[in-house]
């Protein structure tokens, strides 16, 4: 016999039933066209019920963001402590990415339906870049993290570090959605693959450096 829910477990029912709603309507219809009325309908509640845990549908839509942020930077923390060659580390990334997506079409539809409302919503707009440059902060303190852990330092600044990353994921993501027959399940692994291979000869040239530099000066290196 199962117990009843509690008031915060309902609560906490609706939302993600009316979230689970909006992603359907709104990958359906697109952000602009998608209604209260709508998304209320769809999800077996009353308009009431709606505003009751959401004060307009761009809240909701933000809630939905944080919960996807959120999943994303501990899929990609599982990813990062997976392995300790750094080549290993991102083809794996972008393998469990283009997953990811895969999995859920619906949601990569939706989110560049949240950057193109954005682009003609400035309150909007707003919110979604602080979680997104928050997104990006969670991720270049968890490259910061694994690179100390493997006792190395990027000659990229993290945070700029994160933006490229981001901007290849958003890349494929929008390439898979214009030319889903076209575009390889592989190919984000490969670009991060390459990517990192770069980065990580880049750390060996300069730790080469370094030690050449200490050798003419006579000081031991440091490495």
């Amino acid at each position: 016999m199962s117990s009843r829910l509690t008031r915060k477990e309902k609560q906490a029912k609706t939302r993600r039933l009316l979230m689970a709603a909006a992603a359907k309507v709104c990958a359906k219809r697109g952000l602009q066209q998608t209604s209260v009325d709508e998304v209320a309908e769809q999800a077996g509640y009353t308009k009431g019920a709606f505003y009751a845990n959401f004060a307009s549908k761009e809240e909701l839509f933000l809630a939905m963001l944080d919960e996807r942020f959120t999943e994303r930077v501990h899929e990609i923390d599982r990813a990062l402590a997976a392995s300790d060659d750094p080549e290993v580390m991102a083809r794996q990334a972008g393998d469990e990415f283009a997953r990811y997506i895969a999995a859920d079409e619906e949601w990569e539809r939706l989110f560049f339906e949240f950057a193109a409302h954005a682009a003609r919503n400035p309150a909007f707009r707003e919110e979604l870049v602080t979680r997104y440059r928050s997104l990006r902060d969670r991720m270049a303190e968890l490259y910061r993290r694994r690179a100390g852990e493997l006792g190395v330092d990027s000659p990229v600044p993290y945070d700029q570090l994160a933006l490229m990353t981001f901007a290849m994921a958003n890349g494929f993501a929008l390439e898979r959605l214009l030319e889903p027959e076209t575009v390889p399940d592989e190919l984000h692994a490969s670009m991060l693959g390459i990517f990192f291979v770069g980065l990580r000869t880049m750390i060996e040239q300069q730790s080469g450096e370094a030690v050449a530099s200490g050798a003419e000066s006579g000081q031991p290196s440091s490495g």
